[in-house]
């Protein structure tokens, strides 16, 4: 991110909408989080461990974007990365054993598609910096950021997707609100991957396209 301003207003937007959804996991007690929880003992401590590293990885990937740090400060920039890359791979792997606990198959399957993608993405950014790729490297990196925002896309995008659900069903409402708030959810990681990967393939397809018009 070259624009110092949008890199701090991406940055202010994402932990405004962020922190007030992790803080309660983070107090360790069960019923302060959103998440229904089964009867397994094992799923709360799963989805705290998936909801830190993803945090972790979301601040990470903040610090290597940041153009001054990655000017003038390579090795902090190194090591952001490298917490960045071991952060994801935790947070997806978990992200992929929290699908066994899904009520919701279609809210299920987003997590398996983003979890995949979150994945591939970031350790093809790897292999690109170690083999020395460096332009494959921050294409990849770019990509694998963009997912890790669907955290932050998904939850923006639920309002709309409220407003939407009312406005396909006359507002009337079948399923009552609670319904249409579960419905919402249950797609919500579907719409913010989708922006996402838009988003992300066009700021990084632009460039291309321009130089070949010119």
């Amino acid at each position: 991110m070259k624009n110092g301003k949008a890199w701090w207003i991406v940055l202010f937007v994402s932990l405004a909408v962020i922190l007030p959804f992790a803080a309660p996991y983070f107090t360790f007690d069960p019923s302060a989080g959103r998440v229904t929880l089964t009867a397994s003992s094992l799923q709360f401590p799963i989805l705290v461990a998936h909801i830190l590293t993803a945090l972790i990885a979301l601040l990470a990937g903040f610090v290597q974007f940041r153009e001054p740090i990655r000017r003038r400060r390579p090795l902090l920039h190194r090591y952001a990365g490298r917490l960045y890359v071991v952060s994801v791979g935790i947070s997806g792997i978990l992200a992929i054993a929290l699908l066994f606990f899904m009520e919701s198959f279609t809210k299920a399957v987003g997590f398996l598609a983003l979890s995949a993608i979150w994945l591939y993405s970031t350790w093809r950014g790897y292999l690109s910096a170690r083999s020395g790729s460096f332009a494959a490297h921050r294409i990849w990196m770019i990509r694998s950021f963009g997912i890790t925002l669907v955290a932050v896309s998904g939850r923006i995008a639920v309002p709309f997707l409220l407003l939407l659900y009312a406005v396909m069903h006359g507002f009337s409402l079948p399923a009552g609100r609670e319904g249409m708030v579960e419905e919402a959810l249950n797609v919500n990681i579907w719409a913010g991957l989708v922006l996402n990967l838009i988003a992300v393939e066009w700021i990084i397809l632009k460039p291309t396209s321009a130089r070949s018009k010119a």
